[in-house]
């Protein structure tokens, strides 16, 4: 099937149809109707082809998590032209990179992002949502525009990988994927409604913030709370608590942060029905210390940038604690070994997964999409797995395969060394990576202690100890160094090859 449809149009005119007043967006002191966001969405594609920039090209998108995003973003989709959303943080660098490798030929930002400096051949157009000249474009532009006639598995927009060992990689998407992440996981496993109010920390030019701040809410005809700024905990907390939310989306580090303002700050979350938890991997004692605080349980799950959302998930009611739990409806899986075999249960391999929101290639990156994009639609996560046994049985994750070693011919996975770690009650947070001794690989654990612990060889005697009464001595780090604190991602993922001492 290859049926005729603009993603921006599926999303949002529906709800427009059916109840064009119900407020879309909480920003700050501002309610956006659903009509009002549709009428921003038309102006918007309607200033793209005034301006000239034509369907199927591309546009850069630094901006905050705010209405201006939506309407880029989805103005963009509807006339045609793709997308390409970026952190407001990143570098000028970063910017001029990208512009250069997506060839974009036009710049959505503010005036006091590092992004309004950039430059690139092919860039044609700069649009400053920040200034007057940009709001009389705004709204002089026609609040008519009828949804350029796409094909579902034309490409919709674009986005990029965080590139944590080299260039950022430019990930495709067609139109049909937001629209099959909504209509299986947000759908299925949050069951999503129209009461619904969704909150996520991680933001918009994620695929994981996409997810949750943008497609899911409006497919469901919902309300998102988007906060423009960086997150921190007392804003969380007091956002929560003026806004409501019902679904709530963060990745551990957040909510590690979290529980621990919890300890002094009350937190009123009575209208929480369901959390979510992506990115890393969400620690077992991470999960039981919030439902014990809040009542709540939190849905760990994995998904990608390729993937476009979480494509293995817990369900509510059934959550496997120190799982990634089992397929989300319409996805398959299956764990390999180096030849692409299936394995049985029980045993370690790569994860692959197949479904309808996988990236068709990576932008310009051929030998990329020859190793990661498998026959018969096949895509190779790059993340090692063991399935338990049982005929639903529960995925566990043991690391990204580029973060596997071997310690005498035996695989070491750091997460599982790390989850012993954290279980001693001087560690708060944790890494594991190796070094290279004698020209052996050898397990090195970086470790933030608790408030009240010193670190000394004292404590490095007790951690070990701990370890190896729980784990084959192979994987006892034989360093323990203690840091202020680990090195992250914008999204909050531990950058393990900064870790690594070979």
């Amino acid at each position: 099937m290859n049926g005729i449809l603009n993603a921006a149009s599926e999303l949002v005119d529906p709800n427009v149809s059916k109840n064009p007043d119900k407020t879309a967006i909480y920003y700050r002191n501002e309610k956006i109707s659903y009509g009002a966001l549709q009428e921003g969405i038309n102006r918007f594609g309607k200033l793209l082809a005034q301006t000239g920039v034509r369907p199927g090209e591309r546009l850069i998108i630094a901006l905050p998590d705010s209405p201006a995003f939506f309407y880029a973003f989805l103005g963009s989709i509807r006339h045609g032209a793709w997308p390409v959303p970026l952190s407001p943080a990143l570098s000028r660098t970063g910017y001029d990179f990208i512009v250069q490798d997506a060839g974009a030929v036009a710049l959505v930002t503010r005036t006091d992002c590092s992004a309004a400096q950039a430059s690139g051949s092919t860039l044609r157009h700069r649009f400053y949502v920040d200034t007057p000249e940009y709001a009389a474009g705004i709204t002089q532009a026609s609040p008519e525009l009828a949804p350029h006639p796409s094909r579902e598995t034309d490409i919709a927009f674009m986005l990029y990988s965080s590139g944590s060992t080299g260039n950022p990689k430019g990930v495709p998407h067609r139109h049909r994927d937001m629209v099959a992440t909504a209509d299986t996981y947000a759908r299925q496993v949050l069951d999503a409604t129209e009461t619904d109010r969704f909150f996520s920390v991680a933001k918009l030019f994620f695929a994981f913030g996409l997810g949750n701040s943008l497609s899911f809410p409006l497919r469901a005809g919902a309300s998102v709370i988007l906060n423009p700024d960086p997150p921190t905990p007392p804003d969380i907390l007091n956002m929560i608590g003026q806004y409501r939310p019902t679904l709530f989306f963060a990745v551990p580090t957040i909510y590690n942060m979290l529980l621990k303002t919890m300890e002094t700050e009350s937190l009123d979350t009575g209208a929480l029905r369901l959390c979510v938890s992506a990115g890393e991997a969400l620690p077992a004692d991470l999960f039981h210390d919030w439902k014990r605080l809040t009542g709540v349980e939190i849905l760990d799950g994995i998904g990608s940038t390729e993937a476009l959302h979480i494509f293995l998930s817990n369900r509510a009611g059934q959550v496997r604690p120190g799982t990634s739990g089992t397929p989300v409806p319409g996805w398959e899986t299956k764990v390999v070994d180096e030849n692409g075999r299936a394995v049985p249960p029980g045993t370690l391999g790569r994860l692959w997964i197949r479904g309808d929101a996988t990236a068709p290639h990576y932008w310009n990156r051929p030998e990329k999409t020859r190793e990661t994009m498998r026959e018969e639609g096949w895509l190779d996560t790059g993340d090692v797995y063991i399935q338990t046994p049982g005929t639903e049985g529960a995925f566990v994750f043991q690391g990204r395969g580029d973060d596997m070693f071997k310690v005498d011919a035996n695989w070491v996975s750091p997460i599982r060394v790390e989850a012993v770690l954290r279980e001693h009650p001087a560690v708060l947070e944790c890494a594991v990576s190796h070094r290279r001794l004698e020209g052996l690989a050898k397990p090195l654990a970086l470790v933030v202690l608790r408030p009240g612990f010193e670190g000394n060889p004292k404590l490095v005697g007790t951690l070990r100890r701990h370890v190896l009464a729980n784990l084959p001595a192979y994987m006892c780090p034989v360093q323990i160094d203690f840091v202020q604190g680990l090195p992250k991602t914008e999204t909050g993922k531990v950058q393990r090859f900064r870790l690594k001492k070979d």
